[in-house]
């Protein structure tokens, strides 16, 4: 950091009167870990670089426990912990001044950790930046409201709004529906203003007491830091009313799961579209970037639908892909061009889950289509009618579980120049450590259908 960042931050703490700071550090599964300290002991460790994690928080699966790996040793060397000072906001749910910021990554010869997941989405950013590429990302993300749900064995129930009556039915764009929460809501535009979130509009959507958030178009790192603590801001107010929010990609049984869908874009360095021309024709390097999409996104899945449960959410009819076909507003597809005038010429990802790490999902889908722009791809012809009846064969669908997912992305050389060796082998260590924890687990299913019968 600058002895100019370093002032400046300085003077944003004292302006505010902050007591404490937060260093946040998003894990593989966009987790936050760090550590708070007293402001003067977090300034203090910036100047004396002493503000240290241990660098086996990458290595930490969903659960908290370590994955089974040989890139991380039990002597778990130190980070240093760097602070982005563009990422410092206040912490508006404590009544002390306390503020958070995320951290960099750098081990001790000042290099940044290639598997931090922040690194891992400025790694494939400068590679965009060699060929004079800026992408522009704008993700839209899904949550579901729910009962406070102690026994984890039961299922979640929809929780109570203003009237008193849980949702039974579904309300996908109902106002009332929304305004059923609007305390709520209210508390989390307060929160995100207060915290500096760009939020563009809210929505009910199609499940029960699921909800949208769509997020200003903008800078993919910046918006994977909002993002991150969106998340952990939406969780936050939900419990300071007696429920929960839940980005988990399928929460409730036969209900569309949620998804974190991703508008992305190129621009030149001056901010003019590389996705039209002039006269709102389709250019070379769009569809290239499509085609990168639909050959890449298969071995990405364990980054953007990361867990046993994200591939409930895959299914036929219920409002997600199944495959990587295109198509010009038509939301059967995993990859939707919206009616845009050309400057706003974009594909929307749909396949991304809720429950993927922000900085991993908004780095496997640039990178896809970053390789496809680099390789001069081309796509398919776009699809014209229902995606989820028409032919493709085994190189258009996606994914249909877990394992699969992990040794596609296992054998992608691709994916390991693009985003880094270390991580996707760190990474697809943690997946298939998380899928052999949740192995260890019978389920209600079986439990109902084989304890007796056979």
């Amino acid at each position: 950091m600058s002895a100019r960042d370093l002032s400046d931050l300085k003077e944003w703490l004292k302006e505010r009167r902050i007591t404490e700071v937060e260093c946040l550090v998003p894990d593989m599964a966009g987790i936050a870990r760090g550590k708070i300290l007293p402001t003067n002991k977090f300034l203090t460790g910036i100047e004396k670089s002493t503000l240290r994690l241990p660098e086996s928080i990458f290595g930490q699966m969903v659960t908290g426990g370590d994955s089974d790996t040989d890139l991380l040793t039990y002597q778990a060397p130190d980070m240093n912990l760097v602070p982005d000072p563009a990422t410092i906001r206040v912490v508006p749910w404590y009544d002390e001044p306390t503020a958070q910021v995320v951290c960099d990554c750098a081990d001790k010869n000042g290099n940044e950790v290639p598997t931090a997941p922040r690194t891992v989405l400025k790694r494939v950013l400068a590679q965009y930046a060699e060929h004079a590429w800026r992408p522009v990302v704008a993700p839209e993300l899904e949550f579901y409201l729910a009962q406070r749900n102690i026994d984890p064995d039961l299922p979640l129930v929809p929780p109570a709004g203003r009237s008193g009556r849980p949702q039974t039915g579904r309300q996908a764009y109902g106002i009332d529906a929304v305004n059923e929460f609007d305390p709520l809501f209210e508390e989390i535009y307060d929160f995100c203003e207060a915290e500096e979130i760009g939020i563009d509009s809210l929505i009910h959507e199609e499940g029960v007491a699921q909800c949208e958030i769509n997020f200003n178009h903008g800078d993919p790192l910046a918006l994977a830091d909002q993002t991150f603590i969106f998340k952990r801001t939406v969780r936050q107010a939900a419990m300071r009313h007696e429920i929960y929010a839940t980005f988990m990609a399928k929460p409730y049984e036969e209900e569309p799961g949620s998804a974190m869908h991703i508008h992305q874009s190129v621009t030149d360095e001056r901010g003019r579209t590389l996705f039209a021309a002039r006269g709102g024709k389709d250019t070379k390097l769009f569809l290239s970037h499509i085609a990168g999409l639909q050959k890449y996104l298969p071995a990405s899945m364990p980054l953007i639908a990361p867990y046993v449960n994200s591939y409930r959410r895959l299914v036929r009819f219920l409002s997600a892909p199944i495959n990587t076909h295109w198509g010009h507003e038509n939301r059967t597809v995993g990859l939707r061009i919206p009616t845009s005038d050309p400057q706003n010429r974009r594909v929307e990802n749909r396949v991304p889950g809720a429950d993927a790490n922000p900085y991993l999902a908004i780095a496997a889908s640039l990178a896809c289509g970053f390789l496809g722009m680099r390789e001069n791809m081309v796509p398919t012809r776009a699809m014209e009618g229902n995606a989820y009846e028409a032919p493709g064969g085994k190189r258009m669908q996606l994914p249909r579980h877990l394992l699969d997912a992990i040794q596609r992305m296992r054998d992608s050389d691709e994916l390991r120049e693009v985003m880094g060796d270390t991580f996707v082998t760190l990474y697809c260590d943690v997946k298939s450590s998380e899928h052999d924890a949740y192995q260890q687990v019978i389920s209600p299913w079986e439990r109902q259908h084989l304890l007796l019968n056979v």
